[in-house]
């Protein structure tokens, strides 16, 4: 016999939800105490027959153990998880019981089963309905040319979907994690937006690791960035907390209990951290002080992680840290007079004056500006970050430096891009103004900015506010039918890996290092080098990457197979 469309599962017990609701319509409280079985033989009505009402009580006995298990968590059916198979069964339980007749239900128990339900839904948000998602894609023109619709076309994904289940020991360890109210983790995130979402995942795992409660990290103003925005200003709190309530707890500030006139700062981490040297070098003074601050975070947290904490990494970054809701309006605003055009290319381009002294590059814009930069350097060699013995055409033959606008101009071309290519530029104010950004425009006359985008006014609030700025960009870069950075960075690793996480939307990995020898050759005609250019990218343009393939890789960027699943 064929099984009903209406079961419901989970790993404890198995139930037909039309018979038991059946039952009840037939058999209401007051007909069940006081009244005698109705005799039928109809096969519904013999199942609940008082021969059987025992059998019937045990059902209900266990339908409330099922749902007093899922609400109360002693062993956790569902930890606020993601399954390939199915995002969310309880929906398309609520919609096959809705679709049935309302006169073959018992008010009483569709109102106790809604409750229960509408209960659930407000106490655990559905993860499914929680991720950042681009704007849908667009369909090819009818007038484009093959090369066109090849540029445009968007990677196969290899069936490859979000999927966080969590083992049952990490749901099980949660229940009492997610109400810890002893020990506190206070954590000072800093750099700028990308570098501080870093820093802010990595504070929820190292929680999770001392079995801590989280204290809403404090963004630390940099002298380079210059935004004085607090975590509140970029990013949604209560959805940060209501996201991971089953995960850590997240307070919005220390217990007065727990307020000291003089606490030390962590500061001293080394790089490559495990769960169990953070554990053994603090659980016992977080035991005996109760509050540990930690700063300077960043990349210090090992990238290989137990397969849980992978997961918790990925819920972070592609649900719990959604952008506080003005921040959303402005940028879907933006992304929507972007996307309505027709498909964009994104680019975030790294030509701040910043970036060009840390990396020991040339700008590509001729001796005058490459002095500035040079003087800067001789001035500030700490700024200079590693290699510090190599000249500057072994570090761009390296792959050290970003690509300036015309070697992004170049690879474009030779990639397919048309030349009537929208362009949304990302990013900080280039070095060298406008002059910067001419040999791109040249190749790509329809280039634009956000604040080329934003109607007057519209922007006003965020002057002087990078990490808002750089949150609009994100929404804009998210949506678009094609992104590239010039350079590597937390913007292009987050982009990187957000768009794989979302469908794997086309992403172009610049392959520096075995590109850029090419790019001097005068030799080669145009044909031969657009040739070149597409077989060197041919695996860099955004399809799934295992990421255990390579271990050091992070899981922001490679979600795939922690985080992604196709089966």
């Amino acid at each position: 016999m064929a099984r009903s469309k209406n079961m419901m599962k989970n790993p404890l017990i198995t139930i037909t939800p039309s018979h038991l609701l059946h039952c009840f319509s037939l058999f209401p409280p007051n007909s069940i105490l006081f009244s005698s079985p109705r005799k039928n033989s109809s096969r519904t009505q013999k199942l609940c027959s008082s021969t059987n009402l025992p059998l019937f009580f045990l059902f209900l006995l266990i339908l409330f153990a099922f749902f007093s298990v899922s609400k109360v968590g002693l062993i956790p059916i569902s930890q606020n998880s993601i399954h390939c198979s199915s995002l969310d069964s309880l929906s398309s339980f609520s919609s096959s019981s809705s679709s049935s007749s309302s006169e073959t239900f018992s008010p009483m128990l569709l109102t106790s089963l809604s409750a229960s339900i509408s209960l659930m839904d407000e106490d655990v948000p559905r993860l499914s309905n929680s991720v950042m998602s681009p704007l849908p894609a667009h369909g090819m023109a009818k007038n484009m040319t093959e090369e066109e619709k090849d540029f445009w076309k968007q990677p196969d994904g290899s069936g490859y979907k979000p999927c966080l289940e969590f083992g049952i020991k990490y749901r099980r360890e949660s229940v009492k994690i997610s109400k810890e109210k002893r020990r506190f983790l206070v954590v000072v995130a800093s750099g700028g937006l990308n570098q501080q979402r870093n820093q802010i995942i990595d504070a929820v795992v190292i929680a999770r690791i001392l079995e801590a409660a989280l204290v809403i990290p404090v963004l630390q103003v940099n002298l380079i960035w210059g935004d004085e925005s607090e975590f509140s200003e970029i990013f949604d709190a209560e959805h940060f907390k209501r996201t991971l309530q089953a995960d850590v707890r997240i307070v919005s500030s220390l217990p007065s209990t727990h307020l000291v006139p003089k606490q030390s700062v962590e500061r001293k981490i080394p790089h490559d951290i495990s769960p169990g040297w953070i554990r053994a070098r603090f659980f016992k003074q977080l035991n005996e002080e109760g509050v540990l601050i930690l700063k300077g975070l960043d990349s210090k947290l090992s990238k290989n992680l137990p397969s849980d904490l992978q997961k918790l990494r990925c819920k972070v970054a592609f649900h719990a840290l959604r952008f506080a809701a003005p921040i959303r309006e402005i940028g879907n605003k933006l992304a929507r007079r972007m996307w309505i055009e027709g498909p964009y290319i994104a680019l975030h381009l790294r030509l701040e004056k910043d970036v060009w002294v840390r990396t020991g590059c040339r700008t590509g814009l001729g001796p005058k500006f490459d002095r500035i930069i040079a003087e800067e350097q001789k001035s500030s060699p700490e700024y200079l970050t590693g290699r510090l013995n190599m000249t500057y055409d072994q570090r761009r033959l390296a792959g050290l430096c970003p690509l300036n606008a015309l070697e992004v101009a170049r690879l474009l071309k030779a990639l397919g891009a048309p030349s009537s290519a929208r362009l949304y530029v990302a990013g900080g104010d280039p070095f060298g103004g406008t002059q910067a950004l001419l040999p791109l425009k040249k190749e790509f006359p329809d280039l634009v900015t956000k604040e080329m985008l934003a109607k007057e006014g519209e922007l006003a609030p965020y002057i002087n506010r990078s990490s808002v700025l750089a949150a609009i960009d994100y929404i804009i870069s998210l949506s678009s039918t094609v992104f590239m950075p010039s350079h590597g960075g937390n913007m292009g690793r987050a982009m990187q890996g957000h768009r794989a996480y979302v469908g794997h939307k086309k992403y172009i990995n610049p392959n520096k290092r075995a590109m850029l020898p090419f790019f001097g050759n005068a030799s080669i005609s145009s044909t031969e080098f657009n040739r070149i250019m597409k077989h060197l990218h041919k695996y860099s343009l955004g399809r799934p990457q295992l990421r255990d393939n390579k271990r050091g890789r992070d899981v922001i960027a490679y979600p795939v197979p922690e985080c992604m699943c196709n089966s």
